[in-house]
């Protein structure tokens, strides 16, 4: 399969979804989703939580750094790395499949929100 030109673009790009996916079943994938401001203040992106920062890139700062993934839209298996300040993170309600079918979606997808709210 991984000859074969058409089948081989295709093939790849299922197997990192479905790569993806199973990583989420497992646990070992996003935690939560976030709000932040990106790529400048008064502009919001929708994020995921991977892991608290540490090692060499927290020995550089003075607070409690974030591992946030940023998706693109419409493919939320490429993206950026950013690491922010915990402070600067709004955490929302919703759940990690709702927050990847609104990137996916480009929007057009919203979940309903929900009655609480959390930072």
């Amino acid at each position: 399969m991984d000859r074969t030109p058409v089948i081989r673009t295709i093939y790849g790009s299922l197997k990192q979804i479905f790569v993806a996916v199973i990583q989420q079943q497992s646990g070992s994938s996003f935690r939560e989703v976030v709000l932040i401001e990106y790529p400048r203040k008064g502009i919001w992106a929708i994020g995921f939580i991977s892991s608290e920062t540490k090692g060499e890139v927290l020995n550089n700062f003075n607070e409690e750094m974030i591992n946030i993934f940023l998706p693109t839209t419409p493919n939320p298996t490429s993206g950026f790395l950013l690491f922010i300040p915990k402070k600067d993170v709004i955490k929302l309600n919703m759940s990690v499949e709702e927050g990847i079918k609104l990137v996916i979606s480009a929007g057009l997808v919203t979940p309903k929100a929900k009655n609480e709210t959390k930072r």
